[in-house]
């Protein structure tokens, strides 16, 4: 996806201080405000300029974009934040955009959906103050859903030093990962939240699951895919071939005549759950290269068996 660059959203400097951002955006939302504007694009701008601000309004956002912004100044691609096994974990506040605010891919991808507002600061218990509770997106491998079971995450949390500046700070935490646990899932860890006050108790951490990019499978739901590379003869006679899953390798029948494109269903080797999700594998048909004379002839005694098969029969009368 695309680097979005707030601070050039807003019209702002880098080192804009928090009246600066604030001016920035009032102006351009009574601007682009759908109610009052009469641009054709005045709802995508308006959007956009409230997700810039509800970002480099808040220091911890800020913080956690601008490490963003520098990767993507040295020329890095634009990608998740790096970390063991996590993002960054914010307090429950935030600009309140209303129910109907939709981040874009980009927010949530640096932040997560766990970061929009999420009530009061803090609540009152007993005869202290209850602590907030804060909330953090953690990328765990898709294995690690199959699995479940205690795992070491590493959160970098944005905290204030005694200067007002902003520094990123590790904290690593033992979670117990429920087997079948689903993207998007949030696991509660009550007390690890922030601190309560006058002996109130501490609030809680909320983690927002997400899956790292897998070089074989993709998740839908509780489903999972895979492509499945076939040679033609494999595709048209019917095969037993070795399959991964993220369990361990399994024996699959392909059936005769499988085209590419075709689903082949595992059931039940998707996700775990009540009831547990199916694993396709997706066909892929792979053409051979003739690469000698030998296999050319194998190429037109193939075209020389079908004199009657036409591939773009479809596309006649188009």
């Amino acid at each position: 996806m695309d680097f979005k660059d707030y601070y050039r959203i807003l019209g702002v400097d880098r080192g804009a201080d928090e009246e600066d951002i604030k001016r920035a955006y009032r102006k351009l939302a009574r601007k682009y405000h759908p109610d009052v504007s009469k641009e054709a694009d005045a709802e995508a701008r308006f959007k956009e300029v409230a997700e810039a601000y509800e970002v480099l309004k808040d220091p911890q956002k800020r913080a956690a974009y601008d490490e963003v912004f520098r990767r993507w100044e040295r020329g890095e691609s634009f990608h998740v934040p790096p970390g063991t096994d996590g993002g960054y974990e914010f307090r429950g506040e935030g600009v309140d955009l209303g129910e109907d605010f939709d981040p874009s891919e980009f927010f949530e991808a640096i932040f997560g959906r766990a970061t929009r507002r999420r009530g009061a600061h803090f609540r009152r218990s007993g005869g202290g103050v209850r602590g907030e509770d804060h909330h953090a997106r953690v990328l765990i491998d898709l294995e690690d859903a199959y699995r479940g079971g205690v795992h070491t995450i590493t959160l970098r949390m944005p905290v204030l030093d005694e200067h007002g500046g902003v520094q990123m700070r590790e904290r690593r935490l033992e979670v117990a990962l429920p087997r079948g646990v689903r993207e998007g899932q949030h696991l509660r860890l009550a007390g690890q939240g922030g601190p309560g006050y006058d002996g109130g108790p501490a609030g809680d951490l909320y983690l927002e699951v997400a899956f790292r990019p897998h070089p074989v499978f993709r998740v839908d739901g509780r489903d999972v895919y895979f492509d499945l590379p076939l040679a033609p003869w494999e595709a048209a006679l019917g095969a037993q071939v070795d399959v991964p899953t993220p369990e361990g390798p399994v024996k699959l029948s392909v059936p005769a005549g499988s085209h590419g494109g075709r689903k082949l269903r595992l059931k039940g080797k998707g996700l775990p759950g009540e009831p547990a999700g199916d694993l396709y594998a997706v066909v892929s048909i792979v053409q051979p290269q003739p690469l000698n004379e030998q296999a050319r002839q194998a190429y037109r005694a193939l075209e020389a068996a079908f004199p009657g098969f036409d591939p773009r029969a479809a596309l006649r009368g188009i």
